[in-house]
């Protein structure tokens, strides 16, 4: 059995209709596709869930749909994070009792507090939550960063079992690596940077580019995990251009425009997320074209 919350995770989008109400027929759809494709766990309402402009119950029922569509089939990581402790533990054990089997949860973003008030956070919230806890630190979007030897003081608290990173900061993820215990899930937030970060270490992916192609990004975290980096170096660089235009606009416009050119979902964003430019748009699609053909020839 693999263990929960390695590999390959999906951080799901979130379909919407026209009207600007969630497509829920669309997102047990996104699941099974997932599930289907051999991703190794799903993550419903993160940041590139759009969680931000859903209402708490609308986290819930999303979550609840891609836990009655995971049928325990894979693990369900849902997002509750933010910069209010008590409203993160609410939102956690509302996301438990919606049957998730761990909590993905973000620095707070804003009030940008001090590391001992990040150690003090995710302490509170692991006190109250019995689940398996994994820390998201992008300091990108969030303007707080996780320094090592905090993550180390929390790598020690039982049920915070791992962290997200997405720094980009390669040295950092180095730091990070040696310094927990092997145990310790570190996993990339950054889809480029899945290849270099498992060569060191990490156990895996929380991808964004997944949502599109889950059968290459889960095949590439395979054959390193099997230590087979020739393979998944070639790989790499064939999603490589995809990985990179997936972030030419704020995440999650380019892979919500990717998905809607591939039929999978309507292309409607709650503001202040808006469609890509009509340059951008042309990029995604020009690349998303590339790469489809590049594996359609490798097929044959």
């Amino acid at each position: 059995m693999r263990q929960a919350f390695t590999g390959c995770g999906t951080a799901l989008v979130t379909p919407f209709r026209r009207d600007g109400a969630i497509d829920e027929g669309a997102v047990s759809k996104l699941a099974r596709r997932q599930i289907d494709a051999g991703i190794h766990f799903l993550v419903p309402c993160g940041t590139t869930g759009e969680s931000p402009t859903l209402s708490e119950d609308e986290r819930v029922r999303v979550v609840e749909l891609v836990v009655a569509e995971a049928r325990g089939r894979v693990p369900v990581l849902a997002g509750a994070g933010g910069y209010d402790t008590r409203d993160v533990i609410h939102s956690a054990l509302r996301m438990q009792r919606a049957g998730a089997d761990g909590i993905l949860s973000v620095t707070p973003y804003y009030n940008k507090p001090t590391q001992e008030g990040l150690f003090q956070h995710y302490k509170a919230i692991a006190e109250v939550v019995p689940l398996p806890i994994i820390l998201y630190n992008v300091p990108g979007r969030t303007g707080c960063n996780i320094d090592v030897r905090t993550l180390v003081r929390l790598s020690a608290i039982a049920n915070i079992v791992g962290v997200k990173e997405a720094s980009g900061n390669m040295t950092q993820m180095c730091d990070v690596c040696n310094a927990v215990p092997d145990s310790f899930l570190v996993l990339s937030g950054d889809d480029a940077l899945t290849l270099p970060l498992m060569a060191i270490g990490g156990r895996g992916i929380v991808s964004v580019a997944s949502n599109a192609v889950p059968s290459e990004m889960s095949r590439l975290v395979e054959l390193a995990e099997a230590n087979d980096f020739p393979a998944a170096r070639k790989l790499h660089r064939q999603l490589f251009p995809f990985l990179q235009v997936n972030f030419i606009e704020s995440n999650p416009i380019p892979i919500k425009s990717a998905m809607a050119s591939l039929g999978l979902l309507e292309e409607v964003y709650r503001l202040p997320m808006v469609p890509p430019s009509a340059a951008s748009k042309e990029r995604i699609a020009a690349v998303l074209q590339a790469l489809t053909r590049d594996a359609h020839a490798a097929a044959r």
